[in-house]
C-alpha cells in the first residue's frame, strides 16, 4: 500500500495517460485491478477530432506524437467510460485539458461528480487568452488553473501535470504548491520533429510533436529531482521509464509514484514486470 496525496495505492504502478486510452484495450491483456491506477486518455469540455495524419513518428529510442487531445469530451467520458473503469479495483485518475482557467474549472466539476479518484490537470495545452503559449510555461498561468480546478473539486486531489518545455521547472511546480495542487506529475513530452528524406517535409502533419520514451528518461529524471527539492508535494514521475531498473531511478530521484507510457507499445505487460520486480 503507497499513500500519495491522500490516497491509498495499492502499489507504485500506474498508466500514463494517453498511452492507455480509457483502459478497455489494456484489459483485453490482463486484469487492470493488478495496476495501483490508471490515468486516462486527456478529456476536454467539448469532443475533440485531433490533429490530421500522419500523427506519430518513430525516433531513436523513442517516439513522436501529434494526436491533437482527440477524445469524446467529458460528459461522453464520464457517461460511458467511467462505467467500464469501476468494473476494476483500481483507482481512477482523469486527466484534462482547458482553454481557461474557469473551463478547467469546469471540466474539474463534471468529473468530481462523476466521481473520479484523482484529477490529474495538464497545464501543457495553450492559454488562447495569452497568444497560445501553454499555460504550464508561466508560474502566473500555472498558479491560476491550479486555483480554478482546486477550488472545484470538492476535496478530490488535484496533480498538475508539468511540462519540460521550460527553463526552470522547479518555479512551475512552486506555483502550483502555493495554488493548493496535492501532487505533481512530470514529464509531460518534449517537443521535437523528424523530417522524412524522401520528401524534405516533415514527417508530422503538425510539423512538430510530443516526444516520448526510453530517450527522455534523463531528461525526466533530472527534473523530478529539481522539484523534489523544491516542493513538499508528493511526486508521479514519468518520463521514459522502461523496466524495473529506470523505475527505481526514478523513485531514488524522489518520486513516490510512477507512470508507464510508451514502454507499453513495445510491451503492454511492462507495468505488471514493473509491479513484480519494485516488490522483489
Amino acid at each position: 500500500m503507497v499513500s500519495f496525496a491522500g490516497i491509498n495505492f495499492k502499489n507504485r504502478v500506474t498508466l500514463a495517460s494517453g498511452t492507455c486510452g480509457f483502459g478497455r484495450e489494456i484489459a483485453e491483456l490482463y486484469d487492470l485491478s493488478r495496476l495501483g491506477g490508471i490515468c486516462t486518455k486527456g478529456v476536454t469540455l467539448l469532443p475533440r477530432l485531433g490533429n490530421l495524419p500522419p500523427r506519430v513518428a518513430e525516433t531513436p529510442a523513442g517516439m513522436l506524437n501529434s494526436v491533437g487531445l482527440q477524445n469524446p469530451g467529458v460528459e461522453a467520458f464520464v457517461r460511458d467510460e467511467l462505467p467500464f473503469l469501476r468494473g476494476f479495483d483500481t483507482k481512477i485518475i482523469a486527466n484534462f485539458s482547458g482553454e481557461s482557467p474557469e473551463e478547467f474549472a469546469k471540466i474539474a466539476a463534471i468529473l468530481v461528480e462523476g466521481g473520479v479518484d484523482m484529477l490529474e490537470v495538464n497545464i501543457s495545452c495553450p492559454n488562447l487568452h495569452a497568444g497560445g503559449t501553454a499555460f504550464g510555461t508561466d508560474p502566473v498561468a500555472s498558479f491560476e488553473v491550479t486555483y480554478a480546478v482546486k477550488e472545484a473539486a470538492k476535496g478530490v486531489p488535484v496533480m498538475v501535470k508539468l511540462t519540460p518545455n521550460v527553463t526552470d521547472i522547479a518555479a512551475i511546480a512552486v506555483a502550483c504548491e502555493k495554488a493548493g495542487a496535492d501532487a505533481l506529475s512530470l514529464i509531460n513530452t518534449l517537443l521535437g520533429m523528424r523530417i522524412d528524406l524522401k520528401t524534405g517535409k516533415p514527417i508530422l502533419a503538425n510539423v512538430t510533436g510530443g516526444l516520448s520514451g526510453p530517450a527522455v528518461f534523463p531528461v525526466a529524471l533530472r527534473c523530478v529531482w529539481q522539484v523534489a527539492r523544491a516542493v513538499k508535494l508528493p511526486i508521479m514521475g514519468l518520463g521514459g521509464i522502461s523496466d524495473v531498473d529506470t523505475a527505481r531511478e526514478m523513485l531514488l530521484a524522489g518520486a513516490t509514484m510512477l507512470s508507464i507510457g510508451t514502454a507499453q507499445f513495445r510491451n503492454p505487460l511492462i507495468p505488471l514486470e514493473i509491479i513484480d520486480g519494485l516488490g522483489e
